[in-house]
């Protein structure tokens, strides 16, 4: 992760990688996707339609670091939980795939903003099919090629969709989305003007920590500065994490620290 996402990551938790991770495979995809060429050009070209044209909150390199990590750290949360992923195991792969397949969905998964905002994980899924084409017969045989890209691509559908998602690696990856909400997010539409409800909604929350939960597997904590932060709890993150099968596994506490703004002081989900 990249000092600027994991400055922006806050106290989020670590988990055991050796838990969590049961084999190398995801850091060696990993190793390979951060220095792809092709995909660095499409996490830069990617923020173009949101932020500069629509002055929409940051989907590019450091929106997908973050989601990335916080995807790794709330599935190494699950594990350690002794949460049973279906995805990679309905599949018939290994469990290790089930790392791969949330690393790279959370990867790929805003490519379609190089095509436009509206609807773009429409336009994500022929785009990221072509990427996987080329990234994965360099980790897998033709069989385990195909039902990876049908995870990756799955997860990448439901992130932002009103599409169900089936499996808990898409799970992670829709409410690990929402999860990148601080307020570097939104630092330069703000500072070009914009003040839609997104903009200004992340500007008010200061911090996001995922750490392990006495009565959960997960607990996320968030700090607000003022009331508007609601909006990026209850909209955003609530909606997502409403129907991602995660619902029984995270807990979501916000506070607002601000004396002289009490309109909301606790949100607990």
């Amino acid at each position: 992760m990249s000092d600027d996402a994991a400055a922006t990551s806050g106290r989020t938790y670590t988990p055991d990688v050796e838990h969590a991770f049961p084999d190398e495979r995801v850091n060696r995809v990993l190793a390979f996707v951060e220095n792809d060429p092709e995909i660095e050009a499409y996490l830069d070209a990617q923020n173009v339609n949101p932020v500069t044209r629509m002055r929409y909150n940051d989907h590019g390199a450091k929106h997908v670091d973050i989601v990335r990590h916080r995807a790794l750290c709330l599935y190494g949360l699950l594990k350690e939980g002794d949460v049973r992923f279906n995805g990679a195991n309905d599949q018939g792969l290994e469990e290790a795939d089930e790392a791969v397949i949330i690393a790279l969905a959370a990867t790929l998964h805003d490519i379609g903003h190089v095509v436009h905002r509206e609807n773009h994980p429409y336009y994500s899924i022929p785009l990221a099919a072509d990427v996987l084409d080329r990234v994965l017969p360099e980790f897998y045989d033709p069989g385990d090629r195909v039902r990876v890209k049908g995870e990756v691509l799955h997860a990448i559908l439901c992130h932002h969709t009103p599409e169900k998602p089936l499996t808990l690696e898409a799970g992670v990856l829709r409410v690990s989305d929402a999860l990148d909400m601080e307020r570097g997010r939104s630092r330069n539409p703000y500072e070009r003007g914009g003040r839609g409800i997104n903009t200004v909604s992340s500007q008010a929350i200061r911090n996001v920590t995922l750490e392990p939960g006495e009565d959960t597997p997960v607990l996320v904590e968030i700090e607000m500065t003022n009331a508007a932060g609601v909006y990026q709890v209850d909209s955003l993150l609530n909606a997502k994490l409403d129907g991602s099968g995660l619902e029984e596994y995270v807990r979501i506490v916000a506070l607002n620290t601000t004396e002289n703004d009490q309109i909301v002081e606790y949100i607990e989900l």
